[in-house]
């Protein structure tokens, strides 16, 4: 967290700072300052203003690198003259700026910004692949860098591979689908059943209303002894259901679910395994599906009781085509 950006009175003035961090922590620091003029004196009106361009406020910032550099852009503007300005990391000042040429006054001001450093390798997508959320501490997609929207409080714990999204009542993630969907597509993740609510949505993206002719909905109900997990794909027409629903036992351990669907074929994976396979007509229509939702069937697919989902995910891959029983198997053994 930075805190608070101290400053007293000065004229327009902007100015980056360079720093190396230690998982946030500060330990050299570079600062630059544009020319300032003198002007002759006059009734000083206002308070300083302060904007931090960057880091974003809530944002990570995230480095394949332990070690970082991270620059903070500023900017700072008054009507008449500036005394200091102060930069503040984690309670330790890392740059103070005082060479100004104007007479002082006392008004003063500040800015903060919170935000989180994630060292996270960089990472070069597979075939077609267009989401990739490791879920690691974070609701970070590697691909693009943008971050996916959290709704309720969901939260992290030990998971397949490092962390894992853990789910909550009225949580779930979404991300817009703009670049998402193509006429085949793909997914696999990791997964740990919690069987309580008794049914829930699991991933979706699915059209305003109760039409299932458009999109698809991945979800789980109870069965007995057993949790059904059941797949629905709208092709334009119709819908397509892949029928038997696949039983997992609520108290086994972690799972791995891919599913891979083409112009002919809708396939469902377990454990690197096919347990499924419904003949397609056509692909999946994609009219009026904006969203894609993860760990609930909100805000969209809300009948049936398809709400939040308190179970673990983990290692979610997407891709705009149709993958390949090789690279299911793969994806699989990655653990």
């Amino acid at each position: 967290m930075v805190e608070p950006l101290k400053l007293k009175k000065m004229k327009i003035i902007k100015y980056l700072i360079a720093c190396s961090l230690i998982s946030v922590l500060a330990v050299s620091c570079e600062k630059g300052l544009d020319p300032i003029i003198g002007v002759d004196p006059k009734p000083d009106v206002t308070a300083p203003e302060v904007v931090i361009n960057y880091p974003v406020e809530g944002k990570p910032f995230v480095s394949p690198d332990e070690i970082a550099t991270i620059t903070f852009k500023v900017v700072a503007e008054d009507d008449v003259e500036l005394r200091s300005v102060s930069l503040v990391l984690d309670g330790e000042e890392i740059a103070l700026l005082t060479d100004f040429t104007d007479d002082l006054t006392d008004k003063t001001a500040t800015a903060t910004v919170n935000f989180s450093k994630v060292t996270a390798p960089v990472y070069i997508p597979l075939d077609g692949e267009v989401l990739y959320l490791p879920l690691d501490g974070f609701f970070l997609d590697l691909i693009t860098g943008n971050e996916v929207t959290i709704v309720g409080t969901p939260g992290f714990t030990g998971g397949k591979v490092n962390d894992c999204y853990a789910g909550a009542a009225d949580a779930y993630m979404t991300y817009p689908t703009s670049g998402l969907l193509g006429t085949e597509f793909g997914l696999s993740f990791w997964y740990k059943i919690n069987a309580d609510p008794l049914r829930a949505g699991i991933l979706a993206i699915s059209p305003v209303g109760d039409s299932r002719n458009y999109g698809f909905r991945f979800f789980r109900e109870n069965s007995g002894a057993d949790q059904n997990l059941g797949l629905n794909i709208g092709d334009g027409t119709a819908e397509v259901w892949m029928n038997p629903f696949v039983k997992v036992a609520p108290d086994r351990d972690w799972v791995h679910i891919a599913m891979s669907i083409s112009t002919t074929m809708a396939t469902f994976y377990i454990d690197g395994q096919v347990v499924l396979e419904t003949e397609l007509t056509a692909g999946i229509d994609w009219t009026g599906c904006d969203g894609l939702t993860i760990g609930s069937g909100m805000p969209n697919f809300v009948y049936w009781e398809h709400f939040s989902d308190l179970s673990l995910y983990d290692e979610i891959h997407i891709f705009k085509r149709a993958i390949t029983a090789a690279e299911v198997l793969s994806l699989y053994e990655v653990k």
